[in-house]
């Protein structure tokens, strides 16, 4: 093949190389949430907010129920097949693995079907053996899960109709500080140990 040919096509592969590059940066980049307590150009957190919901017993709860332990929220459904109950047994593995200082970690699981989702429904479920124990789980009115999710960026649909739809959602666990600010997320299917390590280093760091 000819120099120049040979040139042409090698300048046309980069091309076509960085134009997907780019294509990606801008996908995945329109999902992913911030880690690592990443901060918008208000200079606020990018997670986290103000939401009022209800608990598991019927309270009414709002965002300070955070302040002064850390927190892993995370956002789900009772009727989960896989996702929700696989995090919620991992969570339980880290809560073992913590030991002691599983004392000033709280775990909140918040509702993303309110339409099913009743705090009765939801006290039943977080009582299953495998589950961390302490488990607070939120529900609400449509608006105010709607809110609540907006605040963490946690993304969700209803998918189906009549008594078998059932919800897409984001899968990411979010820790919260002892201030209620968001300090970093943990992905899922990540494995207790380094989900224990990473709440660690952050214990560590404050």
């Amino acid at each position: 093949m000819p120099r120049r040919s040979i040139l042409l096509f090698a300048g046309a592969c980069i091309a076509i190389a960085a134009a997907l590059a780019i294509v990606t940066v801008v996908v995945v980049g329109g999902r992913a949430a911030p880690t690592n307590g990443e901060i918008g150009s208000t200079g606020q957190p990018l997670i986290g907010g103000d939401f009022q919901l209800v608990n598991q017993d019927g309270a009414t709860v709002d965002q300070t129920m955070l302040n002064g332990k850390w927190s892993l929220v995370f956002f789900g459904f009772t009727y989960c097949p896989e996702f929700c109950p696989t995090t919620l047994a991992e969570m339980a593995a880290v809560q073992q693995r913590l030991g002691d200082k599983a004392d000033d970690l709280q775990i909140v699981f918040v509702s993303i079907d309110p339409e099913r989702d009743t705090p009765q429904q939801l006290k039943d479920y977080l009582s299953s053996d495998g589950f961390p124990k302490g488990t607070i789980g939120l529900t609400g009115t449509p608006d105010q899960v709607a809110q609540a999710a907006k605040a963490y960026r946690a993304y969700y649909e209803k998918v189906g109709e009549g008594a078998d739809y059932t919800m897409n959602h984001s899968l990411a666990v979010y820790l919260m500080g002892p201030d209620g600010k968001f300090r970093t997320s943990i992905s899922y299917g990540l494995g207790p140990d380094k989900s224990t390590k990473i709440i660690e280093d952050a214990m560590a760091r404050g």
